[in-house]
């Protein structure tokens, strides 16, 4: 693929998830939350360029803080995300203003580290960026998965199959904003 079109499938991934993320929506704890990082990640790991070879040891050191980088910025933007359970059961989530800090100082050191690469002089595709993004939707799915998941688990079910079953206490997984009232967007 060209990095022209890596560059604009990179866009078109972000707008969407970024434009869904801030939306009050529902969380679905049995979907396949991984395809979407695990197809990113096959288009990239696929394109011969992920590497320098002319400056192997800079670039796998370039592609690993990318890889870290675009971790943290998966964690930092699930944990910043409000997910609550309604009393039917339905789990639902919305990013917050703090997710948008976690994505700008994402952004900023993900330039940081491409600045550093180009001062280096290393060659750098857009198959490392498009493999942090997987990373990065991989990891935030993944937390945003487990927490509601435990949001699930723990509310009572209307008519337990056995009284042993419903939990006892009622757990919540917080996050910055909670105590924040939203409403949920009807479409």
């Amino acid at each position: 693929m060209s990095g022209l079109v890596d560059a604009m499938l990179i866009v078109a991934v972000v707008t969407l998830v970024v434009v869904r993320q801030f939306r009050t929506r529902r969380t679905d704890a049995d979907r396949r939350w991984w395809v979407v990082p695990v197809i990113l990640a096959a288009v990239a790991l696929r394109e011969p360029g992920l590497v320098d070879i002319h400056h192997r040891t800079e670039s796998i050191t370039l592609l690993a803080a990318e890889l870290f980088v675009g971790l943290a910025t998966g964690a930092g933007w699930a944990w910043t995300t409000r997910v609550w359970a309604e009393a039917d059961g339905v789990v639902w989530s919305r990013s917050t203003r703090a997710s948008v800090a976690v994505w700008i100082m994402g952004i900023g050191l993900r330039a940081g580290l491409f600045a550093l690469g180009a001062a280096l002089g290393v060659h750098q595709d857009t198959s490392a960026l498009l493999l942090a993004l997987a990373a990065t939707l991989l990891l935030r799915a993944g937390i945003l998965h487990r927490r509601a998941k435990s949001l699930q688990l723990t509310r009572p079910h209307p008519e337990p199959s056995h009284p042993s079953s419903t939990p006892s206490a009622h757990r919540r997984t917080t996050a910055y904003g909670d105590g924040v009232r939203l409403r949920k967007e009807r479409v």
